[in-house]
């Protein structure tokens, strides 16, 4: 049988096309990406530890790391609570039948044992668009209480799946809090980091997932407000979070200061 030749305005896509057609994060948004992957899997300890919990029908707790890595139980909880902040594991409480009293052990499940890392979906559009103009409808003041709102039980959500259902019950420094939800933050988009001024700790987001709406709706950093608040409210106490400088504001980062 004979191959019949390739139709003359067939064109087979240059590399340049290639590329352009897969292209779908700007430069801001895939050094977000790489920052979130870095701040997970720059450790090889921790690499090592995430595929051996992918390995894991079960899920592992830090007990089990320690020992097969030959780790201070305290150094494996702290890897897996980054991974954890990251959005590559997820805690459950272990709660043994005939376990004594004491606090229950975390259980780290893979979020998706089976699949691979990819790039975040990015955000639509359309629905931001939208709500842009619901919030418009809306008074100034209403708005940024609902967007508060709405950031505060996300972050709550966020903590709850940072550390189990029993989240308030963990102990943690201020400092330790907030780096759990600078990690969280930057998983999310934001390429959060944390740092003092002034006497006083504060979150930085060198990158805002919302894009333009939020320097058309500037309300939309009361929902970064109420998510750094959520999540310390579970993961150390009750805290009172001011945004200090924003993009809308003509700042060239967001912090929100403690």
């Amino acid at each position: 049988m004979t191959r019949k030749a390739p139709t003359a305005n067939r064109k087979s896509p240059s590399v340049g096309d290639t590329r352009n057609a897969e292209r779908t994060l700007n430069d801001t948004d895939f050094t977000t990406t790489v920052s979130a992957i870095t701040s997970a899997f720059g450790d090889p300890t921790r690499r090592a530890i995430y595929l051996f919990t992918r390995e894991s029908t079960d899920g592992v707790t830090a007990s089990e790391v320690a020992e097969k890595f030959e780790l201070h139980a305290n150094v494996a909880r702290h890897h897996l609570d980054k991974l954890a902040a990251g959005g590559y594991l997820e805690v459950q409480i272990d709660r043994q039948d005939g376990a004594g009293a004491g606090r229950p052990s975390k259980l780290y499940t893979a979020t998706g044992p089976t699949q691979t890392l990819a790039f975040p979906v990015r955000s639509d559009d359309l629905v931001l668009s939208l709500l842009g103009e619901a919030l418009a409808l809306l008074t100034p003041q209403q708005a940024t209480a609902m967007a508060e709102e709405v950031g505060q039980q996300y972050g709550v959500a966020m903590a709850t799946s940072l550390t189990g259902a029993d989240v308030g019950k963990t102990q943690r420094s201020l400092r330790t809090a907030l780096q759990a939800v600078a990690d969280a933050l930057t998983a999310h988009g934001f390429a959060a980091h944390t740092d003092q001024r002034n006497n006083q700790l504060r979150i930085v987001n060198n990158h805002c997932p919302f894009g333009k709406l939020a320097i058309e709706h500037p309300v939309i950093c009361a929902v970064d407000r109420g998510m750094v608040k959520g999540m310390l409210t579970a993961l150390y106490g009750d805290t009172n979070p001011e945004l200090s400088s924003s993009l809308p504001n003509g700042d060239t980062f967001c912090a929100t200061t403690i």
